[in-house]
C-alpha cells in the first residue's frame, strides 16, 4: 500500500514545498485575528503532512512540518530570517548559571558524598569532572531518565555548587534581574502571542477524547474516510501476548508484530491497522476479545486520521517550545507565563494545570514529552518554579490518585517531579507553611488505605490482588514526605512550627493506626493451616523508618516544637492504651518485701503485636529531652509527672517477651511468618526504630519507677514469677520428669529475661540515654562487628544502620578502631580490630544474632589464650547514664535483683537438684560484674561531700533473709569457684573475686562508707597467693584419686586371679607394658558391670529422646514409635585394600556385604547425624525430585548432586547424602522387650 501512495505524495509534497514560511508569517503579522488565521493554517496544513498512510515518515514528516508550520513560526517570532534573528537573541542573554541538563535513560550521574545536600542532588558527567566535587568522596548511578543536573543550583551544594563551565556566569550576577529587559517589547508581544496560541493548540489536541471528530477550530471542510487503530501500551499484558494478540488481529508476520509491539512499548501507542472506519474497528474487536479473558483488555481506539495528526503535530510542538527557550531565558519566562496563567473557568484552569490533571489519560510518549518541557521551563526559572511548586501542591492529591489507579510505572507519571520540587529546601519550606504540604501528603496517603479492623488499625490480611496493588504504588507518597523532610531548618518561623506539628498530628494518627496492627495469637496444638500475610505491615515499617527519624531530627531542632510534639505523641499513646488493662484482671505480686499491683497478662495466651510506633516514636522523643537537656530547663512544660511508667513499659516489654517465648520453642506452631517477623524486628533495616526504641522505652519506665517493681512486672510477663518467688518451686518443678520440654522452655525464658536486664543497663551509647555522641555509636558498632571476624569494606557496610543519606558514618571513625589489611591473593583488603579496642568488647551487646554472639566469644577467647590471658570475658567500662536515666543503675542492686542472682546461683551450687543451665549462670555472673563496675567507677568519680549510694559488694556479701538462711552471693560464688563441672566460668568468678577485693581497698582507703566482713578467708588472700593454694589443692586432690583407683584395682587384680588361677597361669607371659596401661586406666565400679548372654539380667532402658530436624517434632526412640532415620552417604572405599586394580566386572550383582580375600574394596557409610521422621525424609525428597525436574524444564544448570542417582543434601547441615539408615534401639533393649514378651506368653 505504502508504494500505491508514493507517487500522490510525491505530487502533494511538490505543491507544499511551493509555500513560503516568511509569507504566510507576514500574513499573520497582518491579520486581525491571529489565532483564527493560525488555527487555519493548522487545520489545512497538518493533515497534508501526517498520517499519509499505514506507516509514518519520520524524516519527511519532519521536513515538511519545519516548512509549513515551524518555519511560519520562528519567522513571526523574531520578525525576520531565524538564521539570523536566533542568534541575536542568544548573543543578547545572559546565560543561566544552572546546567538544566536532562538526563537520558542509561546516562552516567554523580553525587558528591560530602557536599549534597540529599542523595537526589547530582551533576552531569561535565559538570562533575569540572568540580571540586571530583576530588571529594562520591556515588556515581546511571539515571533512570527524567531528572537534570543541579550544577549552579546553591540549594542543592553545601560546597562547590558549580563547576568551572557554569562559576563564569556568577561574577556579573548580583541579584536576580528580570530577563525580559534583553528583549525588544515587539519580540516580546510577538512571542507571547505564539506561544499563547500553539501552548494553547497542543494541550487541548493532546487532551482531546472524541476519535472522529476534532474541535471546531480545526475541522477540515473536505474530511476523508480513512481511521487508525491505535494500540495503547499498559503494564498487565506480556510481550508475548501483545504479540500472539496483533498477529490474530491484524494478519501480520511475526515480525511485524515484534516491531509493532517495541513501539507501543517505547513511545506508549501504536497504530496496527489503517483503512476505513469498519476495518479498523474489525481489528478492534479482535483485539479486545483476546486479552480480556483473564485481566482488563489492551487498551484500543479507532482514531480519525486527522486526529492522530494533529496529535502527532502536537508533540512536534511541544519539543519545538523547548528547543525554542533554550536560545532565551526572555523566551523561557513568557513561555512559563503562559503556561500558568489562570483561564477563564477560574482555578485549575491555565494550560499547566490542564495538562497535569489530564497526565493519566496521555499514552508514555506525549508524557515524556511535556514532562521534559516541563523541566526544561518552569523548573529553570526560580520565579516559576515557586509558582509551579504551588499548583503542584494544589493539585497533589488529585495526581496521587490519578497515579495510584493508573498502571504506568512511577517515572512516567506527572507525580514523579515531586523529587524535583520538594527536595529544594526554600520550596519545601514554603509548600509547609502556605500550602501545609505535609498534612495534605499523609491524609492522601492514608485516605488510599482505607481497610481496616474494628479497632481502625491497618488491615492487610486477605488484601485482593488490586489492593495490594494500589498499596505498592502508594508507598511513593512516603517517599515524597521524606523528600519533603530531608533538609532540616535552620531557622523557624511561628507559621513553620504551627503547620510543621499540624503534620505532626497528622502523622501520629497514621501511626495511631499503626500501633498494634497484625496481632497475632499462639497456636496451641495444631499447626497454624495458613501462613498470615506479614509483609505488607513490615514494609509498610520499613519505609516509614527513615521518616520517623527525620521527625524526631526536626523536633530536636527547636525546643518550643519538641515540648509540644511530646506532649501531643503522650496523648495519643494513651488513647491507643486507654486503660491498657485489656480486660484482664488486677494481681498484686510481692518478693522480698516489695509489692506492686498490675494486670495478669500472658503472652503466650493473649494477643500480642510486633508493631507499636507510636511508643517509640514517645520513646525517641524522650530521648531527645534529655539530649538537648530540655527536661532540665524546662521541667515545668513537660508532663513528666502524668507519666505512668506501668503504662509505658506494658507494651514494649510484651513485644520482648514474645522475641524470647519465639527462641524458647513456644511458637513453632505458628509458622515462618512469627519467624521472620522476629528476624526483621532485629534486622539492620528496622531495628533503629523497632529493637532498639523498645530498650529506650523500657530504660524511659525503668528510670522512673522502683526497680523492684519493674523486675516483679517482668518476671509476670516472662510467666517466671511463680519460680522465683515461691522457695525451692525450681527443685520441686525440675524433678517432674513429664514436663522436660517446659523447664527447657523456662530455662531459656530465664537466660532472654537476664539478657533484657543486661541490654537495659548496658545500653547506653544512644545520645540522650547516655553521655556519649552519635561517634561514639558508629565506633561501638564497628567494634562489635570486627569482634566477630575481620571484614571487608561492603561487609562492615552492609551490617551498620544507614540514615536518610544512605550514609552509615563509618568513614570518619574506622581508622580510629581498626588496621586495613591490603588484599593478597583473595583479592580483598579487610579491616582488622584494633588490640586495644578489644577491652570495649561487650558479649552481650544487643546488635549481636545468636550465632554472632558465639562466634565472637569464640574469638575473643581464642585471642585471649594466644596472649596467654585468662579467658574470662568481663563487662566492659560503660559511660556514665544522662541525668535522666541515671537511676536504671540501682535495678543491679535492688533486693528483688539480688534474689534471682542469689536463686541461681544456688541452683548452680546444689547442681543434681534444680533444672539449670551454665548459659543462665553465665548471665548472672556478666550483670554481678556490671554491678561491680559500675560501684567502681562511682567511688572513682566520687567527691568529698557525696556518699556513694551504690553499695552492690556490701548487699552481696550479706547472706539470704530467707527462712533457710542461704549463704551470702559472695560465698556461693567462692563455693563454685572450686566446683569441677564450671572450668569454663572460673576465670570470670576468679574476676569477679579479685575485682570485689579491689573495691573493697578502694572503700577502705577512701572511708566512703563502712564495708561490711566477708564470709570465708578467701578475700584475706592476695591474689597470687590464693591462685597458688588452688593449684595445690587441685594437685593433692588429683594424687588421692590416683592413689583410689590404683588400690580398686590391685584389689580387682587380686579377687580376679583367686577365682581364675588355671586361667591365670596360662597367661602370666603378658607383657608388663600392658599391664602398666590397665594400671593407669580409670577404675569402673562393680555396680556399672553386667554379664551378656541369654540369660543376661535385666537392666533398666534408658530412654532415649530425638526431634526431627524437618516438623521439629520430639518423641521416644520406641519400637511402636514413628520410624527415625539419619541421612547418610554410602560409597565404594578401597582404604585398606590389598588389590587397587582389581575391577568389578558386574556391579550390580556384587555383594557389598561378601568380602574377598584380598579386599579389593569395601563400603564406607558415613552421617552428620542429623535425625528425620523416614515419613518427613520421603516428602522431602520427593520435593528434590520434583524440583529438580521443574529445574532442567527452566535453567538446565549443574548441581552439586545427582538427583537420578538418589543423591540429596540434608536439609540441616547440606552434607552430601544418598540413603538413609534407621534408628533402632539398642540391642539390649529389644532383648529386654523379647524377654518380656516370652515370660508374658508363658503366663497366658
Amino acid at each position: 500500500m505504502a508504494s500505491e501512495l508514493e507517487p500522490e505524495v510525491q505530487a502533494i509534497d511538490r505543491s507544499l514545498l511551493e509555500c513560503s514560511a516568511e509569507e504566510t508569517a507576514g500574513k499573520w503579522l497582518q491579520a486581525t485575528d491571529l489565532t483564527r488565521e493560525v488555527y487555519q493554517h493548522l487545520a489545512h496544513y497538518v493533515p497534508k503532512i501526517y498520517c499519509r498512510g499505514p506507516n509514518p515518515f519520520p524524516q519527511k514528516e519532519d521536513m515538511l512540518a519545519q516548512h509549513l508550520l515551524l518555519g511560519p513560526m520562528e519567522w513571526y517570532l523574531c520578525g525576520e530570517d531565524p538564521a539570523f534573528g536566533f542568534p541575536k537573541l542568544e548573543q543578547a542573554n545572559k546565560p543561566s548559571h544552572l546546567c538544566g541538563r536532562v538526563f537520558k535513560v542509561g546516562e552516567p550521574t554523580y553525587s558528591c558524598r560530602d557536599c549534597a545536600v540529599d542523595p537526589t542532588c547530582v551533576l552531569c558527567m561535565e559538570c562533575f569532572l569540572g568540580s571540586i566535587h571530583r576530588d571529594h568522596r562520591y556515588r556515581m548511578t546511571t539515571s533512570g531518565g527524567g531528572g537534570f543536573c543541579d550544577c549552579g543550583d546553591t540549594e542543592a551544594w553545601k560546597e562547590g555548587p558549580y563547576c568551572q563551565k557554569h562559576e563564569l556566569n556568577t561574577s556579573e550576577i548580583e541579584e536576580e534581574e528580570d530577563p525580559l529587559v534583553h528583549l525588544s517589547e515587539d519580540v516580546i508581544a510577538r512571542t507571547y502571542n505564539i506561544f499563547a496560541i500553539m501552548f494553547r493548540y497542543a494541550v487541548e489536541i493532546l487532551t482531546w477524547e472524541k476519535e472522529s471528530e476534532l474541535p471546531a477550530d480545526l475541522e477540515m471542510v473536505e474530511k476523508s474516510d480513512t481511521y487508525y487503530c491505535m494500540l495503547f501500551n499498559d503494564e498487565v499484558h506480556t510481550y508475548e501476548q501483545v504479540i500472539y494478540t496483533l498477529q490474530k488481529a491484524v494478519n501480520c508476520t511475526q515480525k511485524e508484530a515484534i516491531g509493532f509491539a517495541t513501539t507501543v512499548d517505547r513511545d506508549g501507542r501504536r497504530s496496527v491497522r489503517y483503512g476505513d472506519f469498519q476495518h479498523c474497528e474489525q481489528a478492534k474487536s479482535v483485539i479486545v476479545r483476546n486479552t480480556s479473558r483473564q485481566t482488563k483488555p489492551l487498551k484500543v481506539q479507532v482514531m480519525h486520521s486527522s486526529i492522530v495528526a494533529h496529535q502527532n503535530f502536537g508533540l512536534k510542538l511541544l519539543s519545538w517550545l523547548g528547543s525554542i527557550i533554550g536560545y532565551s531565558d526572555g523566551l523561557r519566562r513568557i513561555l512559563c507565563q503562559v503556561g500558568l496563567q489562570e483561564g477563564p473557568d477560574g482555578e485549575n484552569s491555565s494550560l499547566v494545570d490542564r495538562l497535569m490533571l489530564n497526565d493519566s489519560k496521555l499514552w508514555k510518549g506525549a508524557r515524556s514529552v511535556y514532562h521534559q518541557l516541563f523541566m526544561s521551563s518552569l523548573l529553570m526559572d526560580l520565579k516559576y518554579k515557586k509558582l509551579f511548586a504551588v499548583r503542584f501542591a494544589k493539585n497533589y492529591e488529585r495526581l496521587q490518585s490519578d497515579y495510584v489507579t493508573d498502571d504506568h510505572d512511577r517515572e512516567f507519571s506527572i507525580a514523579d517531579l515531586s523529587v524535583q520540587i520538594f527536595t529544594v529546601p526554600s520550596l519545601a519550606r514554603m509548600l509547609i507553611t502556605e500550602e501545609n504540604l505535609m498534612t495534605i501528603i499523609i491524609k492522601t496517603f492514608m485516605d488510599h488505605l482505607r481497610h481496616r479492623d474494628a479497632q481502625g488499625r491497618f488491615q492487610f490480611e486477605r488484601y485482593t490482588a488490586l489492593q495490594a496493588f494500589k498499596f505498592r504504588r502508594v508507598q511513593s507518597l512516603i517517599l515524597d514526605l521524606k523528600y519533603v523532610l530531608i533538609s532540616k531548618p535552620t531557622e523557624w518561623s511561628d507559621d513553620l512550627r504551627q503547620k510543621f506539628l499540624e503534620g505532626f498530628d497528622a502523622f501520629l494518627e497514621l501511626l495511631k493506626c499503626m500501633q498494634g496492627m497484625d496481632p497475632i495469637t499462639r497456636q496451641v496444638g495444631q499447626h497454624i493451616e495458613m501462613e498470615p500475610e506479614w509483609e505488607a505491615a513490615f514494609t509498610l515499617q520499613m519505609k516509614l523508618t527513615h521518616v520517623i527519624s527525620m521527625m524526631q531530627d526536626w523536633c530536636a531542632l527547636d525546643e518550643k516544637v519538641l515540648i509540644e510534639a511530646y506532649k501531643k505523641c503522650l496523648a495519643v499513646l494513651m488513647q491507643c492504651h486507654g486503660g491498657f488493662t485489656d480486660g484482664e484482671q488486677p494481681i498484686t505480686l510481692s518478693i522480698c518485701g516489695h509489692s506492686v499491683e498490675t494486670i495478669r497478662y500472658c503472652v503466650s495466651q493473649e494477643k500480642v503485636s510486633i508493631h507499636l510506633p507510636v511508643s517509640r516514636l514517645l520513646a525517641g522523643l524522650h530521648v531527645l529531652l534529655s539530649k538537648s537537656e530540655v527536661a532540665y530547663k524546662f521541667p515545668e512544660l513537660l508532663p513528666l509527672s502524668e507519666l505512668s511508667p506501668p503504662m509505658l513499659i506494658e507494651h514494649p516489654l510484651r513485644c520482648l517477651v514474645l522475641c524470647a517465648q519465639v527462641h524458647a520453642g513456644m511458637w513453632r506452631r505458628n509458622g515462618f511468618s512469627l519467624v521472620n517477623q522476629i528476624y526483621y524486628y532485629h534486622n539492620v533495616k528496622c531495628r533503629r526504630e523497632m529493637f532498639d526504641k523498645d530498650i529506650v522505652m523500657l530504660q524511659t519506665g525503668v528510670s522512673m519507677m522502683d526497680p523492684n517493681h519493674f523486675l516483679m512486672i517482668m518476671l509476670s510477663r516472662f510467666e517466671l514469677y511463680q519460680i522465683f518467688s515461691t522457695p525451692d518451686y525450681g527443685k520441686r518443678f525440675s524433678s517432674e520428669i513429664t514436663h522436660k520440654d517446659v523447664v527447657q522452655q523456662n530455662n531459656t525464658l530465664i537466660e532472654e529475661m537476664l539478657y533484657l536486664i543486661i541490654m537495659l543497663v548496658g545500653e547506653r551509647f544512644s545520645p540522650g540515654v547516655g553521655q556519649v555522641n552519635a561517634t561514639d555509636e558508629i565506633k561501638r558498632e564497628i567494634i562489635h562487628q570486627l569482634s566477630i571476624k575481620p571484614m571487608a569494606h561492603s561487609e562492615l557496610v552492609k551490617s551498620l544502620p544507614e540514615d536518610e543519606n544512605k550514609e552509615t558514618g563509618m568513614e570518619s571513625v574506622i581508622e580510629a578502631v581498626a588496621h586495613f589489611k591490603k588484599p593478597g591473593l583473595t583479592g580483598r583488603g579487610m579491616y582488622e580490630l584494633k588490640p586495644e579496642c578489644a577491652k570495649e568488647f561487650n558479649l552481650y551487646f544487643y546488635h549481636f544474632s545468636r550465632a554472632e554472639q558465639s562466634k565472637a566469644e569464640e574469638a575473643q577467647r581464642k585471642l585471649k589464650r594466644q596472649n596467654r590471658e585468662d579467658t574470662a570475658l568481663p563487662p566492659p567500662v560503660l559511660p556514665p547514664f544522662c541525668p535522666l536515666f541515671a537511676s536504671l543503675v540501682n535495678i543491679l542492686q535492688s533486693d528483688v535483683m539480688l534474689c534471682i542472682m542469689r536463686t541461681i546461683l544456688q541452683w548452680a551450687v546444689e547442681h543434681n537438684g534444680y533444672a539449670w543451665s551454665e548459659s543462665m549462670l553465665q548471665r548472672v555472673l556478666h550483670l554481678i560484674g556490671m554491678a561491680l563496675q559500675e560501684e567502681k567507677q562511682h567511688l572513682d568519680s566520687v567527691t568529698e561531700e557525696h556518699v556513694v549510694t551504690f553499695t552492690f559488694t556490701q548487699k552481696i556479701s550479706k547472706p539470704g533473709e530467707t527462712p533457710n538462711n542461704s549463704p551470702s552471693i559472695l560465698a556461693m560464688l567462692e563455693t563454685l569457684q572450686n566446683a569441677p563441672y564450671l572450668d569454663v566460668h572460673k576465670d570470670m568468678i576468679r574476676w569477679i573475686l579479685k575485682t570485689f577485693n579491689a573495691i573493697k581497698k578502694m572503700r577502705e582507703s577512701s572511708s566512703t562508707s563502712p564495708v561490711a566482713e566477708t564470709e570465708g578467708t578467701i578475700m584475706e588472700e592476695s591474689s597470687r597467693d590464693k591462685d597458688k593454694a588452688e593449684r595445690k589443692r587441685k594437685a593433692e586432690i588429683a594424687r588421692l584419686r590416683r592413689e583410689k583407683i590404683m588400690a580398686q584395682m590391685s584389689e580387682m587384680q587380686r579377687h580376679f586371679i583367686d577365682e581364675n588361677k588355671e586361667l591365670f597361669q596360662q597367661t602370666l607371659e603378658l607383657d608388663a607394658s600392658a599391664s602398666a596401661v590397665l594400671d593407669n586406666s580409670p577404675m569402673v565400679s562393680d555396680t556399672t558391670l553386667t554379664a551378656l548372654g541369654p540369660a543376661q539380667t535385666q537392666v533398666p532402658e534408658q530412654r532415649q529422646f530425638v526431634t526431627c530436624i524437618l516438623c521439629q517434632e520430639e518423641q521416644e526412640v520406641k519400637v511402636e514409635s514413628k520410624a527415625m532415620v539419619l541421612a547418610a552417604f554410602v560409597q565404594r572405599s578401597t582404604v585398606l585394600s590389598k588389590n587397587r586394580s582389581k575391577f568389578i566386572q558386574d556391579p550390580e550383582k556384587y555383594d557389598p556385604l561378601f568380602m574377598h580375600p584380598d579386599l579389593s574394596c569395601g563400603t564406607h557409610t558415613g552421617s552428620c547425624g542429623h535425625i528425620m521422621h523416614a515419613h518427613c525424609w520421603q516428602r522431602y525428597f520427593d520435593s528434590v525430585q520434583a524440583k529438580e525436574q521443574r529445574r532442567q524444564q527452566r535453567l538446565r544448570l549443574h548441581t552439586s548432586y545427582d538427583v537420578e542417582n538418589g543423591e540429596f543434601l540434608c536439609p540441616l547441615c547440606e552434607c552430601l547424602s544418598n540413603t538413609v539408615i534407621p534408628l533402632l534401639l539398642p540391642p539390649r533393649n529389644i532383648f529386654n522387650r523379647y524377654c518380656f514378651f516370652k515370660e508374658f506368653r508363658k503366663y497366658r
